[in-house]
């Protein structure tokens, strides 16, 4: 199996959880008022948005890296991207970067993501209290094996329950070759819309040691407001 298959694999989990729904509300567990806030939030739903991504992936164990910068758009036709700027490993840029693009696609329409929804039909939540940062914290316990959901937390702000962040490991490795993939995603509030900003995991690949992954968005429209101008880099690539 090649190194970067697991990588691959790996990804094809990630982009569900880039694509969840943040929460919805619904009958849960016993819970702490700051759970309450967090699920009764009605979030305008997301009908359309273009962004600028920039992906980037490293392996110590083999010194592989790439990064791509990458227009993404969505909305009730589907999902569309357009590479601008790329470097680093070809290997990687086509088995993993492309690979996962292209199941994103395969997935807007196929409402996997909702599987991946912070929400009391995936997960039961526990107060974990105040944290250093002035988040509250809530542990998030997956209803199921699934690699799809977190084993891990949400933080939130303490006075509306918005979420700011959710980090854990994913509660079903991808495949025999990945022992643990652990995950960071951040979110802001734009054009009064939850969206992903960030994503980091780290994936223990057997033989191949850590693979590491982030992608960060920056945002031009959403759902038919302008909120930014992103520009993609230009590629380091040398004739």
């Amino acid at each position: 199996m090649s190194r970067w298959l697991s990588c691959g694999l790996l990804l094809s989990s990630v982009v569900a959880l880039l694509l969840a729904p943040a929460s919805a509300s619904g009958p849960s567990d016993p819970s702490p008022a700051i759970l309450q806030r967090f699920l009764a939030r009605e979030d305008p739903a997301l009908s359309q948005f273009r962004a600028l991504r920039h992906l980037e992936a490293r392996n110590d164990h083999f010194d592989k890296s790439a990064w791509m910068d990458v227009w993404t758009e969505g909305d009730a036709s589907g999902f569309s991207y357009g590479i601008v700027s790329e470097d680093g490993s070809e290997y990687i840029r086509s088995h993993v970067f492309r690979a996962s693009l292209e199941t994103e696609r395969r997935m807007w329409a196929s409402g996997a993501p909702n599987r991946a929804g912070v929400t009391p039909a995936n997960y039961t939540f526990a107060d974990r209290g105040a944290q250093a940062d002035g988040l509250a914290s809530l542990a998030v316990k997956p209803r199921r094996k699934d690699v799809l959901l977190v084993d891990g937390s949400i933080f939130l702000n303490p006075d509306d329950g918005e979420l700011v962040r959710m980090e854990g490991r994913l509660s079903k490795s991808p495949s025999f070759w990945t022992r643990r993939v652990e995950i960071v995603r951040w979110y802001r509030r734009i054009a009064g819309v939850r969206m992903p900003v960030a994503l980091e995991s780290v994936a223990n690949v057997r033989i191949a040691g850590n693979s590491t992954f982030r992608v960060t968005y920056e945002y031009e429209s959403i759902n038919g407001q302008r909120v930014g101008a992103p520009e993609a880099r230009a590629s380091a690539r040398r004739p």
